[in-house]
Order: C-alpha cells, then structure tokens, then sequence
C-alpha cells in the first residue's frame, strides 16, 4: 500500500487504527473473550486487531472468517431448501458468547452489487432463516447486554463501486485514506480525538433530552413526515454501557445521535436521499408512505422487489425503530461521496430505521418483556433496516411538552448552529 499520512505509512496507520477499534470500539478487559468477523481481504488489519487485544489482556480470540464469493456459490448452486436453512449450532454460540461477557468485532463490507443475477427470495429466505434463529442473540446486541462493534475495512469490490471514478490500481488505497480520515486515524493521538468527539456527541444528546419533544417534523422535496416520540424515550449516541458498566462504541465511524419512535405515531411520506445496500441488494430512489406507524404504500424506481421483500419479513417490519439526526455539514458527508453501505451512509444523514427499535433508547426498556416494550410504544421486529432521507433541503421542527412548535434543522444542519461543531 501506498498510504501515506501526516508523516505515517499505511503500517502505522493500519497499528493505529487496530489499537483504535479494540481501546475504544469494543474496549477490551483484561480476561475478555474476542470474537471477530471478517472477510479474508482484511486479513491484514485483522492480524493486528489479534494482536492488539492480546496485548489488551484478552484471554482468547476467536476469527470467523467470511468470503463473499462462497457465499454467492450458495445462492448459485445449493439445492432450494438450504435457504430456509440455518445451521443450528451458530446461533447458541453467538448467546454464549454475549452471556459470557464476551465481545464481537465485526469488520461489515458487503459487496453491494454481490447478488447481482441471483433470484432475490432466496436471499430473503436465507435472511429471514438467520434472522429468527438469532432472535435472542439480537436482544443481546439491542440491549447492550455485551459489548460489540462495527466497523469498515476495504475490499476490492467494494472500492471499485465507490471509487469507480478512479483508476482500478488506485481505489483500494483511496478507500483506505478515506477510512482512516472519518476515523480520525489521521489525528496524532486517534484514541484521545475519539474521546473527544464522543463527549461531543454526548453533549448533543443531552441537549436534546432536555427538550423532551413529543414529536419530530421532517420536510424536505418528497418528504413530509410526522414523527412521535413515546413518553421515556431518550436520545443515545457514540458510546454506551454494555451490561458489566464496561463503555463501548457500536458503530465506527459514528457521527449521530438517535431515538425510537412511537411504533404508531409516524404519519406521512418520506423520499430517500441514498442508495439502500440490503445486504449485497441494492434499493434506490425510494419514497414510503405511513398511517398511524404503519407503511402502507411504497415505491422504489431500483429493487422495489427487495423492498417489499424487506417489508414483508414479519409483521413488525413495515413500522420505524429509530429516528437519527445528522447534520448535513459534518466529516463523512462533507466528503461528498456515497458509500453503498449503511454503517457509513447512515452517518453522513439523517435517517429512519424500519423494523425493531433499541431497548435502551426508552427509559428501563431493557427490563421490559416484548409485549411491555410494545405497550409502551417501541417496536420489535427481525429486522432493523436503516435508510437515509437528510438533505441540504430538510429542515425539522420540534414540538416541545408545552405545545411549543421550534425549529431542530434548518437546510440540514442544526438550527442554532451549536451542535454542527466538534
């Protein structure tokens, strides 16, 4: 690689950003069990997350590697019932591993043109296999109960779609620059830069919790959305504690700040403003419509099938989990590129999660049985989809407790302009 900056070479940079995702991504303890996920082209960063957390007092690591073209093989060639199937042995393993107190590290880079060709029930039988066979390993990752992270490494499929503009020999390091910069490799000291934008994000939060809005509106061309907000709800963003008190950031990059919606309390159309990766699907240029929480009318001018596919997972998936706020002027979208990938799209815009909400964006949600959660206003589903609708045209307004209507976002940004800044 030929990776080069402030001084440092692509090995300096990959050490900094492996010590990065185990101090602050997954934070390991001394005595901890570390599992990571990752696809065989990032075998080099890997390599140093192992050794990095060994030196952070580990007591085992364990890699499950992936590779996507096998994966396609499956869909090419296996017999029709392997897509209802989904080995049974996995899931328990993924319990254990969070009831233990152990930690997941996933290196998430979905191809996103993987399933191109393939027909896309199979790969919705195959999701929602997973899906339910994973149901308690999920309630685990939606209520913290263990630490987990995840984060973004290149591979060469991925950088050519988002660097198609560059020469073939030049896009892997372009992805990786880019990587480095939104998570502040780049800075001399990547851990206390991470520290401070985490306090950043922290203040934010706050702020709005001392708001209590009962409600958000979205407006911008295509969209005219209300969206309520249950009693309890509290914003989170960067950091939170896993089960143990131990601090930990599930998402790197992270640039918002989020909460859960009333499950029947969003009303109107919302357009999207980013291409959808649905796992190796792509969806674009979409707009829905919801009544009383409920997606009721959809259209999508590139994979409308997998949309409604997505919509159609169970009986939970056409109403909204999260709502999030990210300025229009901030690192990831100030780079003005799309990245075909939702853990990083998501935060460079605003955006609506379709599908299960998260425990712990409602006051004791994580105590709370599903039917408690539901009866309090929260949602709980398979799935849990994000997608983007920010803009430089969207503006929000609050509705305070004491009917008050203020502006939140004017023309994508905060609207005071306080919280825009780190």
């Amino acid at each position: 690689m030929s990776v080069q900056m402030n001084g440092a070479d692509f090995g300096e940079l990959l050490d900094k950003y492996a010590e990065l995702l185990i101090k602050v991504g997954v934070n390991i303890q001394p005595g901890q069990v570390l599992m990571i996920e990752s696809p065989l082209e990032t075998m080099e960063l890997t390599r140093k997350i192992v050794r990095k957390a060994y030196e952070a007092g580990a007591k085992y690591v364990q890699v499950q590697w992936d590779d996507e073209q096998i994966t396609r093989t499956r869909f090419e060639s296996a017999p029709d019932d392997s897509f209802d199937y989904y080995p049974e042995w996995t899931a328990p393993m993924m319990e254990q591993l969070a009831e233990g107190g152990g930690a997941l590290l996933n290196i998430k880079v979905p191809d996103p043109e993987l399933y191109n060709g393939i027909d896309g029930s199979k790969v919705t039988r195959a999701n929602k296999a997973a899906s339910l066979a994973r149901q308690t390993f999920q309630r685990y990752v939606r209520n913290s109960t263990f630490s987990w992270c995840l984060v973004k490494a290149p591979t060469r499929a991925w950088a050519a779609k988002v660097f198609a503009d560059l020469p073939e020999e030049e896009r892997v390091d372009a992805m990786w620059e880019t990587i480095f910069r939104m998570n502040r490799v780049d800075r001399p000291d990547p851990v206390a830069a991470w520290r401070e934008h985490l306090d950043v994000l922290l203040a934010k939060r706050n702020v709005l919790n001392g708001k209590n809005y009962k409600s958000l509106h979205f407006r911008s061309p295509g969209t005219d959305l209300t969206v309520e907000l249950p009693e309890g709800h509290l914003w989170l963003g960067g950091g939170k504690e896993n089960g143990r008190g131990v601090y930990f950031v599930a998402n790197m990059p992270t640039e918002e700040v989020y909460t859960m919606p009333k499950r029947t309390g969003v009303n109107g159309t919302v357009a999207s403003t980013m291409p959808l990766n649905l796992n190796g699907r792509l969806v674009d240029r979409f707009s829905l419509t919801f009544k009383d929480g409920k997606v009721v009318g959809y259209h999508a001018e590139v994979g409308e099938e997998h949309l409604a596919a997505l919509l159609d997972t169970d009986e939970n998936a056409r109403y909204l989990g999260e709502v999030a706020l990210v300025p229009y002027d901030s690192p990831i979208s100030n780079l003005q590129r799309i990245f075909y990938n939702t853990g990083i799209d998501e935060n460079a815009s605003c955006h609506l999660a379709l599908g299960s909400a998260y425990p712990t964006n409602l006051e004791n949600g994580t105590a709370l049985s599903r039917e408690e959660l539901l009866a309090r206003g929260a949602n709980v589903s398979l799935v849990h989809t994000d997608f983007m609708l920010g803009s430089a045209e969207l503006d929000i307004d609050g509705l305070l407790p004491d009917g008050t209507v203020e502006p939140v976002f004017r023309r994508g940004n905060w609207a005071d302009g306080a919280l825009d800044r780190e």
